[in-house]
């Protein structure tokens, strides 16, 4: 998921976490009791907990989201926030810590009923749920939101699990194009609480595709197409009050929704207030004043923001510092010439300085781990290894670059250019880093920004303008779907969700050998020899230079100063926006 952490899929796989020190600081609390702010406060406890009702969640975003649309966003804080207004099959479990990991039914009474040794799945929906005119949500809502999912072409950006693991009819594009076609054979619902799923092949961890923004309802007589997004329906706590494109949305409580329906949410404030195209910086200034209360986008404090808070004890001990099951990256792309060659791919790898990546991203602490695999560390089928050794100082090998350039028939060097989202200066610092350590052996890099809303369905996850506009390379960063081999890398490495149309999170990986590999892995039984496939699929990938692996990522939250309930949700990596309050 794009910027994302989140959770284990059955049949054995598993996860881990950080956490960290204490810098305490007293604090009025909600009731008048005592709150001690104190570094770390939200990642294993819920800070402040309350149940006081009321009160307006303030948030700013950097850009505009992908879309509100939960059949199509990807971004995992949009992950994190659709949950305050749609409820999908299943969800993470809203708490802090390893508690997060657990899966538990939301729209449905328990979690899927797995037969035909896995290929089948049903879930019943609870009874009473509606959607916010009052109607009940019926499981033709679920089979018509997820179906209405596999038009990549209206909706480019979001996962493509359903349309590959489903058994589609043949020449199926979506309810749109493929009107009135009979698709009981990839989905059926047999009453009006009961929906059931019919995979191609068994899949143990389909619990954790119910719990896709994408088996959120959505009422067809209500669908807008690619319009849904200014208006989605709710079948959550809090439905849509205002919107406007590119600037803001609000959102109030939903008057049909029953707390008696819904175990996993309290549903605290009265509602929620999203400003968007913020600039970075000053959302971290108004969030030490107080003047807001959450930056939804989760990527954390900017670097200049960081010195000012951390060398201040007060304000360090309102900041959180997780460490993710997340990697910042950058695309290679072999669609782009010279990169077409696998040496001038490989003197990219040589030439770049680690630790002016690290530095972008915050440093050490706050940034995190530099990377040399695609696998984060906490990801089962993690093995440590380092193809392209950046000297003992980690800033490049040039000699090695060089040779590479020469065999590649560019020992001058090359020109392209880097791809890196506008709103997020993290990228821009990164982009930039590239362009000075690339210049020592004459590779010459031109920065491209473009928005973050579109940056994938437009940009650099559009093949052909990828190609056409020489994006050698992009910006890029990713977070598990759920933290096992598949739930990483599927998305990232499989050369079958690349789409001409663009949306994807990956158009440099086109390896077969890798294709097949994936596929191995999801039929393999046995733990110990599936986890060994996601490292060999990882090297592999690594071996044709078309990822070049950042960071192992870690952010720097910051609290706002009037919020009760906040914890960080490890299943999703960041505050859990969902259950927050306020005092």
């Amino acid at each position: 998921m794009r910027a994302m952490g989140a959770a284990g899929v059955a049949l054995a796989l598993g996860l881990s976490a950080c956490a960290g020190g204490t810098t305490p600081k007293t604090d009025t609390g909600s009731a008048g009791s005592t709150v001690k702010d104190a570094f770390n406060a939200g990642l294993t406890t819920v800070f402040n907990p309350s149940e006081k009702k009321g009160g307006i969640i303030k948030l700013a975003d950097e850009a505009a989201p992908d879309t509100l649309d939960p059949g199509e966003t990807y971004y995992g804080y949009s992950w994190d926030f659709v949950r305050v207004y749609g409820r999908a099959l299943t969800m993470f479990k809203p708490a802090p810590g390893k508690a997060s990991a657990e899966l538990v039914p939301d729209l449905a009474e328990t979690l899927g009923v797995a037969s035909d040794g896995g290929k089948t799945w049903t879930y019943k929906l609870r009874k009473g749920v509606k959607f916010e005119d009052g109607t009940v949500v019926k499981a033709a809502d679920v089979k018509y939101a997820v179906l209405r999912s596999t038009d990549k072409a209206t909706f480019p950006n979001g996962p493509a699990y359903f349309e590959a693991m489903l058994n589609m009819p043949k020449g199926y594009k979506g309810p749109y194009k493929s009107k009135g076609m009979n698709t009981d054979s990839a989905i059926t619902t047999p009453d009006d609480s009961t929906i059931v799923f019919h995979l191609i092949a068994p899949f143990a961890g389909f619990d954790y595709l119910a719990q896709l923004p994408q088996t959120i309802p959505v009422p067809e007589a209500k669908d807008t197409g690619a319009k849904y997004k200014e208006h989605v329906i709710s079948s959550g706590p809090y439905m849509f009050k205002t919107y406007a494109a590119d600037k803001s949305y609000t959102l109030v409580r939903n008057p049909y929704w029953d707390q008696a329906t819904d175990p996993n949410r309290k549903a605290l404030p009265d509602g929620y207030d999203v400003q968007l195209n913020v600039n970075a910086e000053d959302i971290d200034n108004r969030l030490i004043s107080g003047d807001l209360d959450v930056a939804i986008a989760g990527t954390g404090l900017t670097a200049a923001s960081q010195s000012k808070v951390l060398s201040d004890p007060t304000l360090k001990a309102r900041t959180d510092n997780p460490t993710l099951a997340r990697l910042w990256y950058t695309s290679i792309n072999p669609t782009v010439k010279p990169l077409d060659n696998i040496d001038c791919r490989k003197a990219i790898e040589y030439a770049m300085d680690r630790t002016s990546y690290q530095t972008a991203y915050g440093g050490a602490f706050s940034g995190g781990e530099i990377a040399t695999t695609i696998l984060p560390p906490m990801i089962p089928g993690y093995q440590k290894y380092d193809l392209y050794p950046a000297g003992a100082d980690n800033k490049g090998d040039l000699a090695k670059a060089k040779e590479s350039l020469a065999k590649c028939g560019q020992p001058n060097g090359f020109a392209t250019n880097i791809a890196y989202r506008n709103e997020r200066p993290k990228e821009k610092a990164t982009a930039e880093a590239f362009q000075q350590a690339l210049a020592r052996v004459g590779i010459k890099l031109t920065l491209k920004g473009y928005a973050k809303a579109d940056y994938f369905s437009s940009y650099a996850g559009n093949p052909p303008f990828v190609k056409a506009n020489n994006l050698g390379l992009a910006l890029n960063g990713w977070g598990a779907d759920w933290p096992d081999g598949f739930g990483f890398l599927s998305q990232i490495v499989d050369s079958r969700v690349i789409r001409e149309t663009g949306g994807s999170s990956n158009t440099s990986v086109r390896i077969p050998e890798v294709d097949k590999l994936l596929d191995q892995a999801v039929n393999e039984l046995d733990t110990a020899k599936r986890n060994a496939v996601w490292g060999q699929i990882d090297k592999r990938v690594m071996e044709e230079a078309v990822i070049f692996p950042g960071v192992y990522a870690k952010s720097l939250l910051m609290r706002g100063k009037n919020l009760t309930n906040v914890f960080v949700n490890e299943s999703l990596g960041y505050y859990d926006y969902m259950a927050l309050g306020k005092p």
